[in-house]
């Protein structure tokens, strides 16, 4: 059978008409679609593809099942090592990882395996989840605090191996990065809610509203019966620029402008009573994935203009090719090589410039990227009345601060084992953002999946301290 070298395309909302809406872009394959770009694999022994994936999947083995019709066991084996499969099909970078090793790629495109893994994901939410038997009752109780990606997966790993789980969240709805970062046009609200259903489903307790740190510390939820606990409390921190006129009305973090429109639904104002402030002209600092979904957000809300200031070139831009690409397609500009300098305002405080300065890149910086250095006489005014800074974040310190004995480093992330999650204290792992730094979805999810197997062998292995114990309040 001759190797078909391009992918199955993927129906995409127009342009001009999602950039009004909050509606999803891609529209996801059909059946017929699906299984069409399932017959361009190759099914290679050794599956190079599964080697790029941070949770394992066994890639082959689903699609496998996939182009025969066979769904059902399709989604069983993704779901055997991935719980969050339309979650991942839609936000991870496939294309550095999975699809990066695909053999059919050094003829041709490689093969869409996030599309695959995101239809037969799509497949049994729409014809019903099997939720699998948990391994038998441990009599052991996990904490996990955190219900971003990588809390979500500890937790889902760690109940279906017959631990009892609870899972404590912050805000008043679990998810994480997945709820308050990323815009529904990018993962639909019914999808991740499903997918968090789900981990309910596997046995897992979340309760939201409960700030570790503050409501109960670490060592007091160890204290209450606990056996083991997992941190993936993620970095949540904003960055800011560190320049004149930051803290002027109008300057948002990426992180507050994102939480407000996706977490408090301000996309739906006034149906829902939190209005955001939105410039017709506005500036997004960075050019990450999350600079991406401010820029976009902002030209769904009403913003006239909408510019991605960064000091880097093309290039160099780490944001996803299709959130780039997307994000063009809906009218944001890009202005590259340039860096702010200064924010002006008026006399009432508000925004009304961004001052900026053209940058030539240099030798490679830490990061292995060309450092941007100022071209000397290069200042101009961006006409500009609203700023979201989007240049990273950290860890919150909370727990941090709260916890004698854990080790940090000097960017505020919790040291710990990158193959197991281990940190300084007995019985505390920890992983994802809180450990690395921002990172993607994917990873994150690989971190609590490793440190979720680490803790049960601990707990199975070993004589660990703690037991069933009596339960916080809820």
């Amino acid at each position: 059978m001759p190797l078909i070298r391009e992918r199955v395309p993927m129906a995409e909302q127009e342009p001009g008409a999602r950039s009004r809406n909050f509606d999803e872009v891609a529209l996801g394959y059909t059946e017929e679609q699906a299984k069409a770009e399932a017959a361009r694999c190759l099914q290679c022994k050794n599956s190079p593809c599964q080697q790029g994936c941070p949770v394992g999947v066994e890639i082959s083995a689903f699609i496998k099942e996939l182009r025969e019709g066979n769904l059902p066991r399709s989604a069983e084996i993704l779901k055997g090592k991935n719980n969050l499969p339309a979650i991942c099909g839609r936000v991870c970078p496939q294309e550095t990882q999975c699809e990066s090793r695909c053999l059919v790629g050094k003829k041709g495109a490689p093969l869409a395996i996030g599309r695959l893994e995101r239809f037969v994901a799509d497949w049994e939410r729409r014809n019903g989840v099997v939720v699998p038997q948990p391994a038998r009752a441990s009599g052991y109780r996990v904490a996990v605090v955190g219900s971003g990606p990588a809390g979500l997966t500890a937790a889902a790993d760690l109940a279906r191996t017959g631990h009892s789980v609870t899972l404590y969240e912050a805000l008043h709805a679990p998810g994480g990065v997945l709820t308050y970062g990323i815009p529904p046009f990018r993962l639909p609200r019914e999808v991740l809610e499903a997918e968090i259903d789900y981990v309910r489903q596997l046995g897992v307790e979340i309760l939201n509203d409960c700030i570790i740190g503050k409501t109960y510390d670490v060592d007091e939820i160890l204290a209450d019966g606990y056996s083991a606990i997992f941190l993936g409390t993620g970095a949540g921190a904003p960055q800011f620029m560190g320049v004149p006129g930051e803290n002027l009305n109008g300057v948002y973090s990426a992180n507050e402008f994102l939480v407000r429109v996706n977490l408090m639904k301000a996309y739906k104002f006034p149906e829902y009573d939190t209005p955001v402030k939105i410039g017709k002209r506005v500036a997004v600092i960075g050019a990450g994935n999350v600079a991406m979904d401010a820029a976009r957000v902002s030209r769904r809300l009403g913003a006239e203009q909408v510019t991605i200031v960064y000091r880097r070139s093309e290039k160099e831009i780490p944001a996803r090719h299709e959130e780039v690409e997307h994000a063009k397609e809906e009218g944001v500009e890009f202005r590259l090589l340039t860096a702010p300098v200064r924010v002006l305002g008026n006399d009432k405080g508000w925004v009304v410039g961004l001052e900026c300065q053209q940058m030539d890149l240099g030798e490679p910086d830490a990061s292995g990227r060309r450092r941007p250095v100022p071209r000397a006489g290069s200042e101009f005014v961006l006409d500009t009345d609203m700023v979201v800074v989007a240049i990273g974040t950290t860890p919150n310190p909370l727990i941090p601060m709260t916890t004698p004995g854990l080790e940090i480093g000097k960017h505020g992330n919790i040291v710990a084992d990158l193959e197991t999650g281990a940190t300084s204290r007995t019985r505390i792992w920890a992983g994802g953002d809180v450990v690395t730094g921002a990172a993607t979805v994917i990873s994150a999810m690989g971190a609590g999946k490793r440190a979720a197997a680490a803790m049960h062998k601990y707990l199975t292995e070993s004589e660990p301290v703690g037991g069933k114990g009596r339960k916080f309040p809820t």
